[in-house]
Order: structure tokens, then C-alpha cells, then sequence
């Protein structure tokens, strides 16, 4: 429906998805460096802290060492060791771990203490003692040997204790230190994310700003509280809506002149062409004669549409040309010029019109009303019914109607015909600008175009409902 051409199958276009993306290039390159750093830091936090706990564990090992030591003591040459029961019971009592000791002369002889005990490692100087871990009984334990000298003589302070203890405070450092520093890395890349998201925000209000922009709006970016990075961003896509928008205007000027300057010569060929059809009766110059009509009023309606076209564009318009008018006076003007029309298909082309007011420009309303009406007529079938209809709506402003028992539109195909160049029938001479004339021209008048179907679910319905703010 509509002055459209063929319409083709339209398939949306599938863009290359892009992985690249500045706010994942400075998360990476922020939370990887947190999470090294967090690692560092919480393996350092792990060795800082169990180095005094292990010093402490073979502090208490020396002290164990020192007490055997005073009580160590050489007689006629022999070691002897004066350790009371209670004394040794008290050494290797313990809850989680167990104490064993030995004392052996250079030899390797026991003196005291355990025989099972594991090889001793001699400290090189005496009274200096060496911690080193081991495996006694199967168990792994930690050794401390202390070198005696007693008038010359020599004897080796061995006491071993396990480490179980031991291995549960390393566990609970390491648990500890873990949630910690997964909480600091969570906390770091949370902080990263804010910060990152944050600072995008100047590129995300410039989106929405561009986003919310109309097909037509060409004016600059505003540059007031730009990011200075993003300044030469702005002014790049200044200058490039600078050259879209003189390109543009280039194009609607030599659009409207082309179109004003067509009129007046293609009027008065057709004015020569009637005169001739006039004076020449047989059939073959009558034939090519209406050809030549026929392709005449093509071009002088398609040259109205272009300046009609070049009229209604919004960044061309001036709202200040917009003056209180009747509708239905305004209405019934352009319907007048159809009814020769009309008469010739066979057509009933009525109007019910009721007094409304608008806000508008005369020869762009001129201009919607006819391209609504010479649309239904072509595409309404002989002895079909067109009506054409205005009233003012209490509230809600002015409404015009134009009603047709054509084919009608599918639902699925009807936001199509307002493009530009958009045809539903191949058969039917046009250009594809009527219904997008109306569009552009309802717009620029803060009206609404509704295409539905007619009485009956026959035909189609054009509606333009004017708002309240532009109805006088």
C-alpha cells in the first residue's frame, strides 16, 4: 500500500561480534597485577608469620635441652645423668605431641634416654644447639642436639618432639592468610570494577546522548564536561556531523530547486500535450499522446513529492512558521482536487468533516492529506469507497482519517511503508515517498501516523493524531 517500490525480503545483517573492549583491557591489566601482588603479599604475610612460631617451637625444644644438660655430669670418666621420674615425666607429658630424648657419648653410646632415638647430628661447637627435622618411629618429629664438655669430656643432648601440633598452626596461619587474601583480591577487583566503570561513565552519557538523538539531528557534540582524553573524540565527530550536515543541506537545496524548477516546464508540456490530444482524433497520435500524459503527470507528481519531501525535512523546518488553521477547511481544499480522480476508477470519494484546529503549516498539511488520499485511490479497486475524515477529539487534539475498502496491509508489513522508496504493489507507478511524506511531515507537526485496518477488518486506516500542545 502506498508509494512504494518492490518490497524485498529484509534479513537483519549479522555484525562481527568484537571482543575488544577498554573495559576489560583495564580490568585485566588492573586485577592481574592485584592478584600477583596479593599473592606476594600473602606468601610473605605466611613466612613473617611462621618464622616466630617455628623459633618459639625450638626455643622450647633448647630449654628441654639445657634442663638434660644441667642435670649431665662425668664421673671416673663415665657419663652419668641424675633425672629424677617426675622430672622426666614432666618433659614428656604433652596433650597433642610426644617427647622422647637421648644423651650418647661420642661413641654413640647411650647414656640416657631413648635407644630408638634417631641418629644424632653433633653440633660443631658446644653449647650452641642445632635444630634439624627428622623421623622418629615412623612419625616425622623435630630434633634438637646440644654438644656437652665436661673436664674434657664430650657427650651429644639429643630431644625430639613431633610435630603435630606444630603442623596445625601452620594449617590455621595458612587458612587465615588464605581467606585473607582472597578477600583483599576480591576487594581489590571490586574496587578495579567501580573504578574502571566510573571512569567510563563520560563515554557511556556521550552514547546515550547520541542514542537519543533523531535521524536528523546533525547538531555538535557539546564539549562543556568532556574528559580532556575525550576531547579530540568530540571534536573528530563534530567536524564529521559538520560535513554530514552540509553534504545534507547540499542535497536538499539541489533537491528543492531541481524540484521548483521542474514544475513550471513540466506544467506546460502537459498543457501542450492536452492541446494536441485535443486536435488529433485518429487512434495512434491519441495513443502516444496519453502515453505522453501519462509520463508527464508521473514526473510532475513525483517533482511534488520531492518538494514536498525537501519541505517536511525536520532539520530544514522552521517551527516558527506554524500558525492556528482549520483542518477541516484544509481538508476539504485538497480532497476537491481528487474527485475527477475518483470519478474516473469508479471510486465513492466522500468526506465527513467535523470543525478542528490545528498548529501547522498550510502547504505541508496540503501536502500529507494529499499523498493520503491519492494513496487510497490507487490502491482502492473500481466501485470501491475512500473517506476522508477530521474532527477535534476532546483533550486529546485533532485526528484525521483516511479510509479506504482496498486490499489493505498486512500487520507484519505495515511499519515498512513509511520508508522511503517502498513499495507493496510493482504494478502501480511511483517513487516510494507519499507515505514517507506523511511520516516526515507528521513529525515535524508532533503527530503520530497510525496504520490499521478499515470498517470490518476491509481496507486499510490511516490515522494522524495531532497532540493537544500543537492543536490551537
Amino acid at each position: 500500500m502506498g508509494d512504494m517500490p518492490d518490497m524485498r525480503d529484509r534479513r537483519d545483517a549479522v555484525r562481527g561480534g568484537r571482543t575488544d573492549s577498554i573495559r576489560l583491557r583495564l580490568l585485566k591489566w588492573l586485577i592481574a597485577p592485584f592478584v600477583l601482588v596479593s599473592l606476594a603479599g600473602g606468601t610473605l604475610t605466611y613466612v613473617l608469620a611462621w618464622l616466630p612460631a617455628q623459633m618459639a617451637y625450638d626455643q622450647n625444644l633448647f630449654d628441654a635441652a639445657g634442663a638434660l644438660g644441667a642435670r649431665l655430669d662425668v664421673k671416673g670418666g663415665v657419663w652419668r645423668m641424675d633425672l629424677p621420674p617426675q622430672a622426666e615425666q614432666v618433659l614428656r607429658s604433652g596433650d597433642i605431641d610426644h617427647v622422647t630424648f637421648t644423651v650418647r657419648d661420642p661413641g654413640g653410646a647411650l647414656v640416657a634416654g631413648d635407644g630408638d632415638f634417631p641418629p644424632l647430628r653433633a653440633p660443631a661447637k658446644s653449647g650452641v644447639p642445632a635444630a634439624y627435622d627428622d623421623v622418629a618411629r615412623g612419625e616425622a618429629v623435630r630434633v634438637v642436639a646440644l654438644r656437652i664438655v665436661r673436664d674434657e669430656q664430650v657427650a651429644v643432648i639429643g630431644v625430639a618432639k613431633t610435630v603435630r601440633m606444630r603442623a596445625q598452626i601452620r594449617q590455621a596461619a595458612f587458612r587465615a592468610l588464605l581467606a585473607l587474601g582472597a578477600l583483599a583480591t576480591l576487594g581489590c577487583a571490586g574496587l578495579a570494577w567501580f573504578s574502571v566503570t566510573n571512569g567510563l561513565r563520560p563515554l557511556a552519557r556521550m552514547r546515550s546522548h547520541l542514542n537519543a538523538r533523531s535521524r536528523d539531528d546533525l547538531a555538535p557534540i557539546p564539549a562543556a564536561g568532556v574528559p580532556y582524553e575525550l576531547e579530540p573524540v568530540v571534536h573528530a565527530f563534530n567536524g564529521l556531523l559538520a560535513r554530514v550536515q552540509d553534504a545534507a543541506q547540499a542535497q536538499q537545496d539541489f533537491l528543492a530547486d531541481a524540484a521548483h524548477q521542474l514544475r513550471t516546464p513540466l506544467a506546460g508540456l502537459q498543457a501542450q500535450l492536452e492541446w494536441l490530444a485535443q486536435r488529433h482524433t485518429d487512434h495512434e497520435t491519441r495513443q502516444a499522446v496519453a502515453l505522453m500524459l501519462t509520463a508527464t503527470e508521473r514526473m510532475a507528481r513525483q517533482g511534488r513529492q520531492l518538494l514536498a519531501l525537501a519541505r517536511a525535512e525536520s532539520g530544514r523546518f522552521d517551527s516558527a512558521t506554524l500558525e492556528p488553521l482549520r483542518l477541516d477547511a484544509v481538508v476539504g481544499e485538497g480532497v476537491q482536487q481528487f474527485v475527477e480522480q475518483a470519478a474516473r476508477k469508479r471510486i465513492d470519494l466522500g468526506f465527513e468533516l467535523e470543525p478542528a484546529t490545528v498548529r501547522g503549516e498550510h502547504f505541508l498539511l496540503r501536502d500529507l492529506i494529499d499523498n493520503l488520499t491519492d494513496n487510497a485511490l490507487r490502491y482502492t479497486p473500481q466501485h470501491g469507497v475512500v473517506t476522508v475524515r477530521c474532527r477535534q477529539s476532546a483533550g486529546q487534539g485533532a485526528v484525521l482519517e483516511v479510509e479506504d475498502s482496498g486490499p489493505g496491509i498486512a500487520p507484519a508489513s505495515r511499519s515498512a511503508v513509511f520508508d522511503r522508496h517502498v513499495r507493496l504493489d510493482s504494478k502501480l507507478n511511483g517513487s516510494g515517498l507519499g507515505l514517507a511524506i506523511v511520516r516526515d511531515i507528521a513529525a515535524v507537526h508532533g503527530a503520530s501516523v497510525v496504520l490499521g485496518s478499515g470498517a470490518k477488518g476491509v481496507g486499510a486506516l490511516f490515522t494522524v493524531r495531532f497532540p493537544p500542545d500543537f492543536s490551537a
